[in-house]
């Protein structure tokens, strides 16, 4: 009588392949992070930015504008924080907006920039080529930023973003802002941050569209 002997089961070998495009998004997001927080670093302190001793009421609308201009350069990286928090705020009380712009922006990185051109997008059993996913892609950015709610919602969160620091540049006297020093390095900073995230972008982008020309 034979004793019974359990089922082996076969093991395979097999490698799951990592999409070529994965070391790209992640240098695209490591090249996001580190611009943001070299930009970040260069910010002036929240202290000077907050002053109630600083301020007052300009003489003129040629006054006022030159404060903002002046208080612009000087508190360029703050105002621009203050204006994303606005931002994200608005994104934040509005959790359809920020679904539909997150999921917009997933399609875009994963549907098009960082996804191999082979094998093709088959989305309910339907295969699309490279031209119909981009002009997929561009007909729902359209639809999402024009058609809903979102739209509105970042516009008026710029909008208010920017009036905060205009109104703060009006009012907040610079004259003891070592300006003459700031100036000639007016386009550095953090704008430096938006120029850099987009050339990085790019760069990182490049293999993938590429491959679909």
């Amino acid at each position: 009588m034979s004793s019974s002997q359990p089922a082996i089961l076969p093991i395979s070998n097999q490698q799951v392949d990592v999409p070529a495009t994965t070391p790209a998004f992640r240098a695209f997001i490591n090249n996001i992070t580190e611009n943001v927080r070299s930009g970040l670093s260069s910010r002036r302190p929240w202290s000077e930015l907050v002053d109630r001793s600083a301020f007052s009421k300009p003489d003129s609308i040629t006054d006022a504008a030159g404060r903002i201009r002046k208080n612009y350069s000087y508190f360029r990286v703050n105002y621009i924080t203050v204006v994303a928090a606005v931002l994200g705020f608005s994104l934040l009380t509005n959790p359809f907006s920020l679904i539909t712009l997150v999921g917009l922006l997933a399609a875009w990185l994963f549907l098009y920039l960082f996804r191999p051109s082979d094998p093709p997008l088959v989305i309910l059993g339907r295969t699309f080529s490279e031209r119909e996913t981009l002009g997929l892609l561009i007909v729902s950015s359209i639809v999402v930023i024009f058609l809903t709610s979102v739209g509105s919602v970042l516009i008026s969160a710029l909008l208010l973003g920017t009036a905060l620091v205009s109104a703060h540049g009006a009012f907040r006297t610079p004259e003891d802002l070592f300006l003459d020093e700031q100036e000639p390095g007016a386009s550095t900073g953090f704008l430096s941050f938006l120029s850099g995230a987009a050339s990085n972008a790019a760069a990182s982008a490049a293999p993938a569209v590429a491959a679909r020309v």
